[in-house]
């Protein structure tokens, strides 16, 4: 909300500061206080749904699978776990839920857990009211504060998440260690009146999901012994790896129960929806000085490793082959063009498909093989992938295309190796060479035939993905050359005739 249509109705400005203040708006409690967290979310969804807003901005992919579901577990008051492999924005997706919050809400100023001014929890904010009455001080929470969240490992104690006694504050208050007033509370009383995160929910100890599901069912704890009744007013949502269940630990069977929905996430389903992801997410616009251009084309082949990847059996299925992949072999294709351009001294660089093999160390990193793809080697499956991607793509621009006159070219005897450091006239100069070749780069979205950089790339990919089908051969010392030289055709020699015989 803005300053002009805050939870009180009040501009900015003239804020209640104080309890009295609150009570004197004309049917607030009726209107704002009753409503629990989960029903402040219901209501502004279902304004979020009427006026057809965008839920999850820059979520991608998921607009009829995911978020229907999470908007029917969040109509529904559910406590939901978003169950799915690695690289899946099942994070963004929980951090998003915020937008559904009010802009801000009022507390009793100071309190730990939040306290409504008109519903206090905790025995220190009842005891401050009944002292100060209407003149208690509030203060405003914007939205921002009401997410908290915890990644769980195995060393997270149930003092982290609920709360323990604190002897230095009962030692100064001269109080019983069973007085409520000595705890110091945890993340999720922290949390109250707002969300609860825990990412990684198997990893949690079987101890730390009871105290979990104790608070949210009952609504009681109990802290070195001493049971505390604390009704919290809190959504809680959880993310999981399917793997985490057998591999690191598992979701006890009564906390899993009182979770609401389990949604299941995925990986983008197409090629577009990918390239939309990582284009949001890499980071291709630097500030060298330098105008690095990654055409359409070579950002498919990046996207398409990825895709290749998840189908591969040498891939760990199980394990998944996170987006974060092409979003870092795009980043590292843009950094190898950047500096070839820095060494060559260009201010404008079109990347090549030679990047994309630069880039190798951000492919290996992203993938766990089986048993066969470590017998070969993650540099020589990334590789492999690489090609595989490169022809698929190629396939794609160039159906039916004769590049007979291409190969005819090298098979005639023509070599081309291209120098890592060439600069891009030079090697448009060397591809130019090769008959037929420039007759097929506009299939690749190249229009101006005087954009060196962008001819010279479209060529080398065609040159690549010739290489993918096996029409050529290419080598790290050749370069590019006829996979089978032609022979030369076997000359004619006239037949003579037999030599008489003559006695």
């Amino acid at each position: 909300m803005s300053a002009s249509t805050t939870a009180s109705g009040r501009t900015a400005q003239n804020k209640p500061r104080t309890i009295g203040e609150l009570r004197s708006i004309p049917d607030y409690d009726a209107r704002t206080a009753s409503l629990s967290v989960k029903n402040e979310m219901r209501r502004n969804l279902l304004r979020s749904i009427e006026k057809d807003e965008t839920l999850f901005p820059g979520v991608h992919g998921y607009e009829d699978t995911v978020v229907p579901q999470i908007v029917n577990a969040l109509l529904s008051r559910h406590n939901f776990i978003l169950l799915g492999l690695r690289g899946q924005a099942k994070s963004r997706i929980l951090r998003g839920l915020v937008q559904l919050l009010d802009a801000e809400v009022p507390v009793v100023a100071g309190c730990e857990i939040n306290d409504d001014p008109l519903r206090p929890i905790c025995r220190a904010c009842r005891e401050k009211i009944a002292e100060q009455g209407d003149n208690t001080p509030i203060a405003w929470m914007p939205r921002d504060q009401r997410f908290v969240e915890k990644l769980a490992t195995p060393d997270v104690t149930i003092a982290d998440i609920i709360g323990d006694v604190d002897p230095i504050r009962a030692a100064r208050g001269g109080r019983d260690l069973s007085d409520e007033l000595t705890i110091h509370y945890g993340l999720l009383p922290r949390a109250n009146r707002g969300i609860f995160a825990i990412n990684e929910l198997p990893d949690l100890a079987g101890k730390i999901q009871v105290g979990l599901f104790n608070i949210m069912q009952e609504g009681d704890i109990q802290i070195k012994g001493y049971p505390l009744r604390l009704p919290l007013d809190v959504l809680l949502v959880f993310t999981a790896n399917p793997e985490d269940y057998t591999a690191r630990g598992k979701i006890i069977t009564p906390l899993k129960d009182r979770i609401g929905a389990e949604i299941r996430t995925h990986y983008p389903s197409t090629l577009e929806e990918g390239m939309t992801i990582t284009q949001q997410e890499a980071w291709v616009g630097r500030d060298s000085g330098r105008k690095i251009d990654v055409p359409s084309y070579l950002r498919e082949v990046v996207e398409e490793i990825a895709f290749q990847a998840r189908e591969d059996k040498r891939v760990d299925r199980r394990s998944g082959v996170s987006q974060r992949l092409p979003i870092t072999t795009l980043e590292s294709v843009v950094s190898n063009a950047e500096q070839r351009a820095t060494r060559v001294g260009e201010k404008i660089s079109s990347a090549r498909v030679a990047d994309i093999y630069a880039a190798l160390p951000a492919i290996t990193g992203k993938l766990e093989l089986e048993y066969e793809g470590e017998l070969k080697g993650a540099d020589t499956i990334a590789r492999e992938l690489i090609r595989t991607a490169v022809g698929r793509v190629f396939s794609k621009h160039f159906p039916e295309v004769n590049f007979q006159p291409v190969i005819q070219w090298f098979e005639l005897g023509g070599e081309l190796k291209v120098a890592e450091l060439a600069t891009t006239l030079d090697r448009c100069q060397q591809l130019s060479k090769i008959q037929g070749l420039m007759e097929h780069i506009g299939r690749l979205g190249v229009t101006d035939r005087k954009d060196a950089g962008a001819v010279a790339g479209a060529a080398e990919m065609i040159l690549e993905g010739l290489w993918a089908h096996r029409r050529i051969g290419r080598s790290e010392e050749r370069g590019y050359f006829a996979e089978k030289p032609r022979q030369p055709e076997p000359r004619e020699t006239p037949s003579r005739s037999p030599r008489r015989q003559y006695n």
